[in-house]
């Protein structure tokens, strides 16, 4: 057999995101350069050869959590400390909800929810404590609230920008931080590539100043310095002090691309930098404004990307390192050199020192003495949804059945922030069996493959297994869940019939944004994770997530695609590999061109490798007019002898339009 159809149908099998993979098989072709989903079990605890007290999640690794915690809101990003020390504020950003909860430390109750229109990323108290800073996201404003007694109560509201109602926000306030002297704020506009200056008396934005694409996070030294990456770029931006409540620019420093999380030591002179696409954290000497060390953070067996650390803490006295480490659910531990650190009693190496193990996504990290709070953005996990959404009932607004709507966050205390490497190892341990690490790989060689020379990747989303395939009665299907029978989908059940049925094999996606990145790249960013949300539930931005920033295509090559993978795509890899590749829709911008629609490809290998003819996600076209374009080129290539070895074919219309015609 030297021609396959490898058919990739990116939906939720009740609940889970699922793929149906007919006729898989290997070209000279290997995707060891992106990260690998171990995906083959079910998403449920209690499964067979599952420990009790384990969760399997959709992408089939397994949650195993060194301590239970409380759970939250949709999607937690952010948390910060109150001032007496006894409160967390976690800032939610998910589809469900947005706003921020306050919870008690002691007892881990919920004791205050607030509600906002949006929020993103940014939460800090004022420096005596009185006053809470919160973003407003896609409101373009960020919240001012009055602290007592633990709960918060809104003051006003700082404008960034004056919104219709009926647009999407474009500065998008993200990371904040006030002034040593309360008198200022910083705020990072993600949208519009600045910082603002608030001047809290007026209320009043007094200033702004560029930074590079996206900025996200802010840090600000004793000394005023203000420090703010960049999620989009390679640097972190740098302001001093200039007097009457402004900044002047100080230039920027490099790091690792696509800088997020800062975490300053005590006396300022350390910036650590995590850069959670490269598996990097980026030490930097402010004092020079260079970058002194990196400490590395793979998974053990690598690449360099999957391990997302997006978060980070320092130890009260500054010798450790803590990083969430998003798509390992886990903390990573790293033991500082006195170089590194800038503390002289440091005696680490900078390396990994092991890990411990949290729930699902970890996106925020606090270190107090020997205590660790771990917030985590999925919490833990999701399970099936027999009664989600389905072609009769879209999604109500707010539903804890759809995809987006069951992930809820959650907070965990952990006591240790100051454990010894032995008591690491055991905790390190359950962290490889949990992602699989610790399976033995059966790959063989390539010779140990059948000599394709052709694989056509067709790619379909948004139903489930037992939607469409859920009456094949050679498969593990629930018939009490079919959409589309064998007489509405004939074409779906020939291509399992004949090539094959892969009816347990899960995919990691929640929607068509991270699916597209999955199924193409075998991993999805923390920009998209932490961005798609606010998106898919309709609190602006654009959509970011094939190939195009603020709905530009991502060919400048001075310009790097916020959401794009450091190790590229599937087509890259082709092209490292000298493959031949033909592309049919994915990523693809739509075009006018004398009069008529071209379909060019938004990336710069995909621009010359894509039939200018086939158009992209567009649900009022038929899949048949979309395979008539492929037909006729197939033809050409048959009577050619020529025909590409990779060949990538979108066919989106399986959304389906309910019971209309």
């Amino acid at each position: 057999m030297k021609h396959i159809i490898a058919f990739n149908e990116g939906g939720r099998r009740n609940g889970t995101r699922f793929a149906t993979v007919i006729g898989v098989g290997a070209l000279a072709l290997s995707l060891a350069s992106c990260r690998s989903p171990n995906a083959s079990s079910p998403p449920s605890s209690g499964t067979a050869g599952v420990p009790e007290g384990q969760t399997v999640l959709p992408t089939g690794v397994r949650l195993d959590p060194a301590a239970a915690s409380v759970p939250l809101g949709s999607m937690p990003l952010a948390m910060t400390l109150s001032p007496r020390g006894d409160r967390m504020v976690v800032l939610l950003n998910g589809w469900r909800e947005q706003g921020f909860q306050i919870v008690d430390r002691a007892s881990g109750r919920i004791v205050q929810t607030v509600s906002q229109a949006a929020a993103f990323i940014g939460v800090a108290f004022s420096p005596d404590g009185k006053t809470l800073y919160v973003s407003g996201g896609n409101q373009d404003v960020v919240y001012r609230y009055a602290w007592h007694d633990g709960t918060a109560s809104l003051t006003d509201s700082l404008v960034l920008a004056v919104k219709s109602p009926r647009r999407s926000g474009t500065r998008y306030p993200a990371g904040l931080a006030p002034s040593p002297d309360g008198r200022s704020l910083y705020v990072a506009e993600n949208l519009a590539d600045s910082i603002a200056v608030i001047d809290l008396a007026s209320g009043r934005v007094v200033q702004r100043l560029a930074t590079e694409r996206y900025p996200y996070g802010v840090v600000v030294a004793a000394d005023g310095t203000v420090y703010v990456s960049a999620w989009g770029g390679s640097t972190v931006s740098v302001f001093r002090p200039s007097g009457a409540g402004s900044l002047a620019d100080a230039g920027r420093i490099a790091v690792d691309r696509h800088p997020s999380a800062l975490q300053l030591n005590a006396d300022g002179s350390r910036l650590f930098v995590a850069s959670g696409s490269t598996d990097r954290i980026t030490v930097v000497d402010t004092k020079i404004r260079k970058a002194i060390a990196r400490l590395l953070d793979p998974p053990p067996a690598g690449p360099a990307e999957g391990s997302t650390p997006n978060a980070l803490a320092l130890s009260t006295d500054g010798t450790r390192l803590f990083a969430a480490e998003a798509d390992n659910n886990a903390v990573a531990i790293f033991d500082l050199s006195a170089e590194a650190a800038g503390v002289a009693a440091a005696h680490g190496s900078d390396r990994l020192l092991g890990r411990i193990p949290v729930d699902w996504y970890p996106t925020a990290v606090y270190a107090a003495h020997d205590t660790l709070l771990v917030l985590s953005g999925k919490g833990h996990g999701t399970a099936p949804n027999p009664d989600g959404p389905d072609p009769h009932h879209p999604a109500p607004k707010g539903s804890h059945a759809y995809t987006y709507g069951q992930t809820s966050g959650s907070l965990m205390t952990l006591t240790l922030a100051r454990a010894d490497s032995a008591s690491i190892v055991p905790l390190s341990a359950r962290v490889a069996r949990a992602q699989g690490w610790d399976a033995r790989s059966h790959t063989g060689s390539s010779a140990t493959y059948p000599p394709f020379t052709h694989v056509i990747y067709v790619i379909k989303e948004n139903r489930t297994y037992d939607q469409v395939l859920g009456d094949l009665p050679i498969g593990d299907g629930d018939t009490s869940l079919v959409f589309f029978p064998q007489r509405v989908s004939p074409n779906h059940h020939a291509l399992a019939e004949r090539f094959g049925d892969f009816d347990r094999f899960f995919t990691n996606a929640e929607v068509s944004a991270d699916g597209h990145n999955w199924s193409t790249a075998a991993y999805a960013t923390d920009y998209l994770q932490k961005t798609a949300p606010s998106n898919y539930s309709g609190r602006g931005r654009s959509y970011d997530y094939e190939g195009t920033n603020r709905n530009e295509p991502g060919t400048d090559p001075e310009e790097d695609d916020a959401s794009e993978p450091a190790h590229g795509y599937l087509w890259d890899l082709a092209q490292r590999a000298n493959l031949t590749l033909r592309n049919y829709g994915e990523f693809v911008v739509r075009r006018r061109v004398d009069g008529r629609s071209v379909y060019a490809g938004d990336k710069p290998f995909l621009a010359t490798h894509t039939n200018p003819d086939y158009p992209g996600f567009d649900l009022n076209l038929m899949d048949q007019a979309r395979i008539d374009v492929w037909l006729k080129e197939f033809a050409g290539y048959v009577t050619n002898n020529d025909m590409p070895q990779l060949e990538i074919v979108r066919l989106p219309n399986d959304h389906t339009a309910g019971t209309r015609a």
